[in-house]
């Protein structure tokens, strides 16, 4: 008598507790859930060309998630295509999410497994995108712009950008030759042609500002806290944050993006940014990360050591210098200082 009172027990617990078919009749079985997705709730600085993936418990009902049951919100509804393939339902928007922005993902009771259960609750998520890249507008067109002066030393070369004083006459720059423009021009304030450079170079500046401040100012998704040495770590895409001075010196700094080609990675230095160079300090890109999407904004000064390969702009609020036989791709604004580079390759990011 005791066992067949724990049994039927046991059966009216399941039938209170069981999944709804589409007669509303309580069966025995698996109520279907999510018991995983891509992004994670709560995941920052997700691509911007990322697909959004729900994963069952059971198989479920295709047709049963649609654009109805399996929803993506930012601002607005996200379009896109849903496909369903062993166990996960992918939902591929038609464009590229907007950066720093709040997603919210929900699927609905309106999904059931291939028996007809329906999902009991909705599950719903939200993950955070990562930041757009710097937008240096008339700026763009230098890999090297500084306010008072450029000073070469050695053999450098810019490769396919203009060089650049946005504050200061053409005696404020120095040592080319030997140093070399390649398919790129010089250009300081007093030049009398071609005519309107110095207004070009005004236009420039305030554009320049105008990317430092936001790679200054950004903080959307959160930044995360570095301190000290970074040689020998790997950052994923997103924004990094040090109160003081930022160093690359015990081993190499690697950017992986994940496979993210779009990824972007701002970091926010308090102080100055320093490279080691040589065996160490290098900064190395993998996962398809790209050099036009690395951005060093610093509160005061940036030395790129000798021998350095670094990839990224540099945004400097004083001065910038790339010490011997350094490697640059990427470009190198000085706000309110100078720029002195030593036998340095500058290659357009």
């Amino acid at each position: 008598m005791k066992n067949l009172l724990t049994t039927l027990l046991f059966v009216a617990v399941v039938l209170i507790t069981g999944c709804q078919k589409d007669d509303y009749k309580e069966i025995v079985g698996l109520c279907p859930v999510v018991v995983s997705t891509n992004p994670l709730n709560g995941e920052v600085a997700v691509p911007l060309d990322a697909n959004v993936m729900v994963t069952f418990n059971t198989p479920m009902n295709p047709n049963t998630i649609n654009q109805s049951s399996f929803t993506l919100y930012g601002p607005n509804l996200v379009a896109g295509t849903i496909s369903y393939s062993n166990l996960t339902a992918t939902f591929n928007p038609t464009n590229l999410l907007s950066p720093n922005t709040t997603y919210t993902g929900t699927v609905s009771t309106l999904v059931k497994d291939i028996t007809g259960n329906a999902m009991q609750v909705n599950h719903v998520w939200s993950f955070v995108t990562g930041p757009s890249p710097i937008n240096f507008s008339t700026a763009g067109r230098f890999g090297v712009l500084a306010a008072i002066g450029i000073a070469n030393f050695g053999n450098s070369e810019v490769w396919n950008m203009d060089v650049g004083v946005h504050s200061a006459n053409r005696a404020t720059i120095t040592g080319f030759p030997p140093g070399v423009v390649i398919n790129g021009d010089i250009y300081a304030i007093d030049d009398a042609l071609p005519i309107g450079v110095a207004a070009m170079l005004a236009i420039a500046r305030t554009d320049m500002i105008a990317a430092y401040d936001y790679a200054e100012d950004v903080n959307s998704p959160n930044a995360t806290i570095l301190t000290g040495d970074q040689g020998g770590k790997t950052l994923i895409p997103g924004i990094y944050k040090s109160i003081n001075s930022l160093y690359v010196q015990a081993g190499n700094l690697t950017l992986n993006a994940r496979g993210d080609t779009n990824a972007v990675w701002i970091f926010q230095i308090g102080g100055d940014l320093s490279t080691q160079g040589g065996l160490g300090g290098n900064i190395v890109l993998t996962g398809g990360a790209k050099s036009k999407n690395v951005f060093w904004q610093t509160g005061i000064s940036a030395t790129i050591g000798a021998g350095t390969t670094f990839h990224g702009t540099v945004l400097a609020l004083n001065s910038i210098s790339l010490n011997a036989n350094t490697n640059i791709v990427g470009q190198m604004f000085a706000r309110n200082g100078s720029v002195n580079m030593t036998s340095t390759i500058i290659n357009k990011p």
